[in-house]
């Protein structure tokens, strides 16, 4: 159980102004500091980067708040009524087993397309660019490898983008896309790679140790990122989401990376909400038994990365065609 007490007097704290949480959790004590104009959800994920203990696994308690809103992820901080003479629970333990965790996250089915004007909206809102810059400052990438002068950049999800996490296997190798370590390879010689995924900093490294990405001989990973490095937006007709904002790369390693040379492949579209311009919808890879000697994906998806590796600016180039009027445009006509 842990405690969290407000460093603010009042009843109620306005949009942008800072919070300063203290959480008390097995002995010990975090500072967690959020805004006004984050949410719930929010929240849960500073809470998380303290403590280890995962958002889906909170429970948090307040006195005399409904706790159906300390539940709902939507619900804006601003709108709680804090006293520093009172305290917030937090009921919840940390992952004893990562593998077990991902198999039983629900599946997301609803991968929303949402209206190009509401898009762009989304993109340019001045509170999502206040939370990316405060993401920004609060998430440090770690190398695992040099930034390379002159590469471009390829951002990959994990889940149902390179593994087949839902699937049960008795070897994870089972469960692995198609020619991934071949298009890894590819790809390596043309871009600097980043694995990007909306789970924990430990199941990141799990799979991809598992999977042999960390140690192939023939290509190196320059990052990994984690659901703490994502952002919180809203959307007038589908609410509040996560997405994986490329600003917090491009902010880090502005010598190297920016949204000229940069591409990010993931299963759910709304991901890149905040760079639509570099996202590709990857076609999802599930049921990897049955489908893992059809799958051509990445095979493809690397005759598109090598041919475009040349161009200026890959923001021109509208990733949602990729298989048919871009790869003609570049000269492409046999996929």
């Amino acid at each position: 159980m842990a405690g969290v007490g407000v460093g603010s007097t009042s009843t109620t704290s306005l949009p942008e102004e800072e919070i300063t949480l203290t959480v008390k959790w097995s002995g010990k004590e975090y500072t967690v500091r959020v805004c006004g104009d984050d949410t719930v959800g929010e929240l849960k994920r500073r809470i998380c980067q303290a403590t280890e203990v995962l958002p889906k696994r909170q429970k948090l308690l307040y006195p005399k708040t409904l706790p159906s809103k300390l539940a709902d992820d939507a619900v804006l901080l601003s709108s709680l009524p804090f006293k520093s003479s009172l305290k917030m629970t937090m009921i919840g333990t940390t992952e004893d087993d990562i593998i077990v965790d991902q198999v039983e996250s629900p599946d997301i089915v609803d991968d929303f397309e949402l209206p190009r004007d509401e898009a762009v909206e989304i993109k340019d809102k001045h509170g999502n660019k206040q939370k990316l810059r405060r993401r920004i400052s609060q998430y440090k990438i770690e190398l695992r490898n040099p930034c390379r002068e002159g590469k471009k950049l390829l951002v990959l999800d994990i889940d149902y983008t390179l593994f087949d996490h839902r699937s049960p296997a008795e070897n994870p190798l089972q469960l692995m896309r198609p020619f991934l370590h071949e298009f890894l390879a590819a790809a390596y010689a043309e871009y600097d790679i980043m694995i990007w995924s909306a789970t924990s900093m430990k199941w990141v490294e799990l799979k991809m140790a598992e999977l042999g990405v960390l140690s192939n001989p023939n290509y190196k990973i320059t990052a990994l990122l984690d659901h703490l490095a994502m952002i919180t937006v809203q959307s007038d007709s589908r609410g509040i989401f996560d997405c994986k904002p490329l600003g917090l790369i491009w902010a880090q390693f502005p010598e190297f990376y920016s949204s000229k040379n940069t591409i990010m492949f993931d299963d759910l579209r709304r991901n890149f909400v905040m760079n639509p311009q570099n996202g590709l919808t990857i076609k999802p890879f599930k049921r990897a038994h049955s489908s893992r000697d059809s799958d051509q994906e990445l095979m493809k998806l690397t005759t598109y990365l090598l041919a475009i590796a040349e161009l200026d600016d890959l923001s021109t180039l509208d990733h949602n065609n990729w298989q048919s009027t871009m790869l003609k445009d570049v000269g492409i006509n046999d996929l």
